[in-house]
């Protein structure tokens, strides 16, 4: 039986993205699938953690509108032999990060024209436009877009945007008994998922050999 081949194209600014990506790659490999990795570079990456609280508020704007970012140039060695692309990246503002959407933007009519897609988001917590978005800017290349994996920072609301905003400005508190910290343990996901995301792509992987 030929090897399944899968392309994960993300970009990761605080590393959340990252960490599931990893794992969820092992899992992909531990059932004998190939992966190929592609991280996104933005050319003019935005500061982190931001300098002050102006900057914040322009980045934060500017991922409302959906601005582009410009990234470091990309080319996978086959444009074309893939079972499926994964494309992962945070939710910014609603909305798919600048990297992705240049990513988008660039390639999403050649690398994923009729190709099977598959979205993996990280997110505090509105992620519906970020998945909708990706799937209308393919939609008319053919791709086959699948249901989204989504990964929601689990710390209930308001410390999940208090902790969020901390921790872009280098401002998380670090003592461990503080009050602050007991309310919101961590930033970004816990242990637990990125266990899951290692068995989400071991899944994901059954089901790609059935194809």
């Amino acid at each position: 039986m030929k090897k399944k081949r899968v392309l994960i194209v993300f970009y990761s600014f605080t590393q959340q993205t990252r960490l599931l990506v990893k794992q969820f790659m092992a899992g992909l490999e531990d059932k004998g699938v190939t992966v190929a990795l592609q991280r996104l570079e933005p050319v003019k990456p935005y500061d982190f953690p931001f300098t002050n609280n102006m900057n914040l508020a322009w980045a934060m704007f500017q991922t409302f509108i959906r601005k582009r970012m410009e990234i470091q140039p990309f080319n996978p060695d086959d444009m074309s032999q893939w079972d499926c692309i994964v494309i992962a990246g945070p939710t910014w503002s609603y909305n798919p990060s600048g990297p992705v959407l240049t990513f988008l933007d660039t390639h999403g009519s050649t690398l994923c024209k009729g190709q099977r897609v598959l979205p993996l988001i990280s997110c505090r917590s509105y992620w519906r436009i970020h998945y909708w978005t990706i799937k209308h800017e393919l939609r008319n290349t053919g791709a086959d877009v699948q249901p989204p994996i989504v990964f929601q920072h689990p710390t209930k609301e308001p410390w999940r945007i208090i902790g969020l905003i901390l921790q872009l400005r280098g401002k998380m508190m670090r003592k461990e008994k503080s009050w602050f910290r007991k309310q919101y343990p961590r930033y970004g996901h816990s242990k637990e998922q990125v266990q899951k995301a290692f068995e989400t792509g071991r899944t994901f992987a059954e089901k790609l050999l059935e194809y």
